[in-house]
């Protein structure tokens, strides 16, 4: 019997319309527009606004886009994931209220947690599920509100985020194109340098835990730069290795968009020049689960069928990996089809 592949075949978004931009950051917080682009890479970054909106309703509107683009009615979806480190409740799962709103009531749904690798965990997840032949729809949504765990009072980290959400629809592919390849990795010893401690069954939720800011990111720039720089080089140089690429099979490096400076290292150490690399971090800042879905969606009309794209990311507690993916349309011609 032949071997199922996945293949991504449509991309959708959803950008919050509330632009925070460093100059109006520098007025809550000790910093500048220098000190942010020269050490981070980022302009600004979007934040969600309004009473009870979390991370689903970006992900329900990421959804609505994505079924659009491709003219897939909601009925036909039969599994949703979302990955996310902030969701909108304890239960039900996020992914549950994004396949309600988007009224995709043939779908079972529910959660990915795994930081800023969060997308390429759930993209492993959803392909296995298409290559079993259980499943010919499966929708993954990248959806993060991470102004809602970011200290507005701390300049090291409250720069780097942005909320936004981005969704991928999979599908059995047609032909050789498709997911070909991941390598996934973990290391709870990161939890040191990077985690948010209060809210869990461990810390739950006290007026303690408030006072102590436990309820925010903890995170420790330089050796989270140096595991981030490391450990996404070393995957996907692995994955070049695995799949006989060179830098000149690679037609896009997919890297999560966490510092300018990271990308550049990871980049150099897989020989991929900068024009080769997706980046929109300088407009989104970090949107932790809904970075790569993001440049997917930035970059579809330059994406043509059979380009070798390779999606590298690193995210907290620690976790990281990358997935070679042959792309399965022709992106401009999509746009343009919806146009």
């Amino acid at each position: 019997m032949e071997k199922i592949r996945a293949a991504i075949t449509g991309v959708g978004a959803y950008l919050p319309t509330y632009v925070l931009n460093n100059e109006e950051l520098s007025q809550m917080v000790d910093t500048t527009d220098e000190w942010i682009m020269s050490r981070i890479g980022i302009k600004e970054r979007r934040i969600l606004k309004g009473d009870g909106l979390g991370s689903s309703h970006m992900g329900y509107q990421a959804v609505l886009d994505l079924l659009d683009k491709t003219g897939t009615s909601a009925d036909e979806i039969e599994v949703v994931i979302c990955s996310t480190v902030t969701p909108d409740m304890q239960f039900p799962s996020t992914a549950n209220l994004i396949a309600h709103k988007a009224e995709c009531t043939n779908a079972y749904a529910f959660d990915v947690s795994a930081a800023c690798s969060g997308f390429l965990f759930g993209l492993n997840v959803a392909c296995k599920l298409i290559e079993s032949g259980a499943h010919k729809k499966v929708i993954l949504v990248g959806a993060d509100k991470m102004s809602s765990i970011v200290n507005y009072e701390d300049r090291a980290t409250c720069p780097i985020f942005g909320d936004a959400a981005a969704a991928v629809l999979l599908e059995p592919s047609k032909d050789e194109n498709g997911v070909i390849d991941a390598s996934l990795h973990s290391d709870g010893g990161g939890i040191v340098h990077l985690h948010m401690k209060g809210g869990g069954s461990a810390y739950p939720s006290t007026h303690e835990t408030v006072d102590r800011k436990w309820h925010y990111i903890h995170q420790e720039g330089q050796p989270v730069f140096k595991a981030a720089v490391s450990h996404m080089a070393d995957v996907s140089v692995e994955i070049m290795r695995r799949n006989n690429l060179t830098s000149d099979d690679v037609k896009y490096l997919v890297p999560h968009q966490a510092n300018m400076r990271i990308i550049d290292a990871v980049a150099r150490r897989m020989g991929i020049s900068a024009d080769k690399c997706m980046i929109n971090i300088h407009k989104y800042g970090n949107t932790t689960a809904a970075t790569i879905p993001l440049c997917l969606c930035d970059y579809e009309d330059k994406l043509k069928k059979g380009d070798n794209i390779i999606l590298a990311s690193f995210g907290g507690g620690y976790t990281w990996g990358a997935i070679h993916v042959k792309w399965a349309y022709d992106g401009d011609k999509r746009r343009k089809s919806i146009l």
